[in-house]
């Protein structure tokens, strides 16, 4: 398959998959909502970032380290799910947000990227993506990279969506006990996401 007529199918590949709900979609809808989309946006930039490095590493033969050694995906499933827990306490038990000062802070660019290692929609992404769109001519290297780079400024659009969603939320939410509500819920639902990568 020629790299240019892979890009096509590979962006309404990517947009299906990041519009979709997800750990990351659900962080970034409770971060926009408690930050906004500016404080945001290292988040979504370290998603990319991360996804970029995982999706080229995934073509550059990662995946075959998962083959031969199971127990190293074991490992990443466990420490991936420790730390969305971690991250689901911190979403559930923030206070509500103060535009006004400093206080509370999101996700950083390289918690973001590290996140992605561990992240099952992200692997199933990456792997799905090189396996059905990689081209075959041509340089590996360089069409890896072209396919990873250009999928992630199609996602980006898409998973802003969910950090403008959660800004809206924010504008609607009137009161602590509201914020209580909503950030509990939000917490909930990131906690919820442990099911689908130890499952």
């Amino acid at each position: 398959m020629d790299t240019l007529a892979a890009l096509g199918p590979a962006a309404l590949f990517m947009i299906s998959m990041t519009i979709t709900p997800g750990p990351n979609n659900v962080m970034l809808t409770a971060s926009g909502a408690n930050y906004g989309y500016r404080r945001t946006l290292p988040h979504l930039l370290g998603i990319m970032g991360g996804c970029f490095l995982l999706f080229s590493a995934v073509a550059l033969g990662l995946g075959l380290v998962f083959e031969r050694f199971p127990v190293v995906q074991t490992a990443l499933r466990v420490i991936g799910s420790l730390y969305l827990l971690y991250l689901a306490w911190g979403i559930a038990t923030a206070p509500p947000p103060s535009f006004d000062n400093a206080e509370g802070r999101p996700l950083s660019f390289w918690q973001a990227a590290a996140f992605q290692f561990a992240n099952p929609k992200a692997w199933v992404m990456g792997l799905t993506l090189m396996a059905s769109f990689l081209p075959e001519d041509g340089n590996t290297v360089i069409n890896a990279l072209l396919l990873a780079g250009v999928s992630e400024l199609i996602a980006f659009p898409c998973i802003s969506l969910w950090a403008g969603f959660g800004m809206a939320i924010g504008r609607w939410l009137k009161g602590p006990r509201a914020w209580r509500a909503f950030n509990g819920t939000m917490g909930a639902l990131t906690a919820g996401c442990v099911v689908f990568i130890l499952g």
